[in-house]
């Protein structure tokens, strides 16, 4: 039989089998996991530039541009110079005038077999003719089908013989901060160049309302405007646009349109010829923390309502001082990203959109119309006759609205609510841009006409325990939301 100290060393050998079993596993595990994200960093680019390439283009436009009009030299009658100028002016039109063609170069990518081309609006923009160079070495003429100057893009076509390489969009929202990405285009005019680097950041905004950038330190110059910006899997998924430079060539601080916007708008322009965006028929502003406050939200999120104009959301009952929540089932964090879902849903789609009113949310059913028709709506008025009277509050000089006031401060005729005739500069009023003329139609989104509903106002929000009070404001017809602290009284 096996004594005691003969199993004891038994099972302390077996222990430390497994223990070193277990450090080999640990160390192979870890040795694979490195040589996966070895893996996972490209080699090279160059199989994928090779299979992307036949679909990326040069393009080359030519815009005729009239020179100045301005008279030319008066030569003397009878002077030894006077046919010279006469053959002169002749050969250039009246007044020495002579169209001159002027080219510009871009880039672009073949979307389609049948040959459409998506680039950028600002390389074909005023352009009378536009010649597309493919990788291969042929050339075609495009056709101008439409443009999108809110994004800077445009879709060209052009008739082909035999049907044409072409590339997919891509999913740019599954892009992420870090991943590889390549660029293609006509750097500077040189030709066909692919350039690498990596997404550096998401959702940039540049200066227009649908912009979602890429932001990509590969190399973009003049010329690569319009190219593609591909993900690994040779998908596409931004549109190459800008660079930030204060030389004008690449530092390293390059934009592209992501293709979540891109995409969407080149398939309305590819149906219609134009864009067709969703239109709520409202205008809104950010919730601050203030506002929030004033309002009784619990948070900071979501899209304040400032005026509601004849439109869609008139028509289901949204009102001025609602904050929306949510919009088709998607929340809303702020105006920004709302614009942007409205503008990406169909013209015509009911949805649901969720608001806050009065300390409790509602559902609406809004039909969206047509952004391109509904921008010129022009907003109710509110007819009004109240008397004037004044009164210091909030750090404001507050007045009724009389002709007089309407008058000295160059306001409509049919202005009303009450008007700011004076703001203290060490006021919290002044440092959120409360100035002289502004009129006040609203406090705790309930409208006022006198002094005494503002006071009311006032002291309702501090028996309800607010810190700031809510007043809608207008400056030349534009409203906005400012929250003002509220003193003990």
């Amino acid at each position: 039989m096996q004594t005691s100290a003969a199993r004891t060393a038994s099972q302390s050998t077996m222990m430390l089998r497994a223990f070193w079993l277990t450090m080999l596993t640990a160390a192979l595990l870890i040795t694979q996991t490195i040589a996966a994200a070895a893996q996972s960093r490209p080699a090279t680019f160059a199989d994928l530039a090779e299979q992307v390439s036949p679909a990326v283009v040069n393009i080359t436009t030519t815009t005729t541009v009239a020179t100045s009009t301005e008279p030319g030299p008066i030569v003397p009658e009878g002077s030894p110079f006077e046919e010279f100028f006469d053959d002169f002016r002749d050969r250039n039109g009246p007044n020495g005038q002579s169209p001159r063609r002027s080219q510009a170069l871009g880039s672009g990518f073949v979307i389609s077999e049948d040959g459409f081309i998506v680039t950028n609006n600002h390389v074909i923009q005023g352009a009378d003719e536009i010649l597309i160079e493919f990788f291969e070495g042929f050339e075609l003429e495009a056709e101008l089908i439409g443009t999108d100057p809110n994004t800077d893009l445009a879709l060209l076509k052009v008739v082909s013989d035999k049907p044409l390489s072409f590339v997919p969009w891509g999913d740019s929202e599954l892009s992420r901060v870090g991943d590889w990405v390549m660029a293609m285009g006509n750097p500077l005019g040189q030709g066909f160049s692919v350039s690498a680097g990596i997404v550096s950041a998401r959702g940039r905004s540049l200066s227009g309302t649908y912009d979602d950038y890429i932001q990509t330190d590969a190399a973009i110059n003049r010329g690569n405007s319009g190219g593609p910006l591909f993900n690994m899997e040779g998908e596409v998924v931004g549109v190459n646009t800008a660079i930030l430079s204060p030389n004008g060539g690449s530092i390293g601080i390059g934009f592209a349109m992501s293709s979540r916007v891109a995409e969407n708008v080149i398939q309305q322009l590819q149906e219609f010829g134009e864009t067709r965006r969703g239109w709520l028929g409202v205008r809104i502003q950010d919730v601050t923390d203030d506002l929030a406050d004033g309002l009784g939200l619990e948070e900071a999120r979501g899209a304040l309502v400032t005026d509601v104009p004849e439109g869609p959301a008139r028509e289901a009952g949204m009102e001025s001082g609602d904050v929306i929540l949510s919009f088709d089932g998607v929340e809303v964090d702020d105006t920004r990203g709302l614009v942007q879902q409205v503008a990406n849903t169909a013209v015509g789609a009911e949805v649901r959109v969720l608001v806050f009113r009065d300390g409790e949310t509602e559902t609406l059913r809004v039909t969206l119309g047509r952004r391109e028709e509904g921008e010129s709506a022009v907003p109710a008025s509110v007819n009004r006759e109240e008397a004037p009277a004044t009164a210091d509050l909030l750090g404001l000089t507050i007045s009724g609205m009389t002709d007089e006031l309407r008058d000295q401060l160059g306001l409509a005729k049919d202005a009303e609510g009450l008007v700011v005739t004076s703001v203290a500069e060490d006021s919290e009023a002044f440092e959120k841009g409360l100035r002289v003329g502004d009129i006040i139609t609203e406090a705790a989104q309930e409208s006022v006409a006198s002094i005494a509903d503002l006071n009311g106002r006032v002291e309702a929000a501090r028996e309800a325990g607010r810190k700031s009070l809510v007043l809608l404001v207008r400056r030349d017809g534009d409203p906005r939301f400012v929250a003002l602290t509220l003193d003990d009284g």
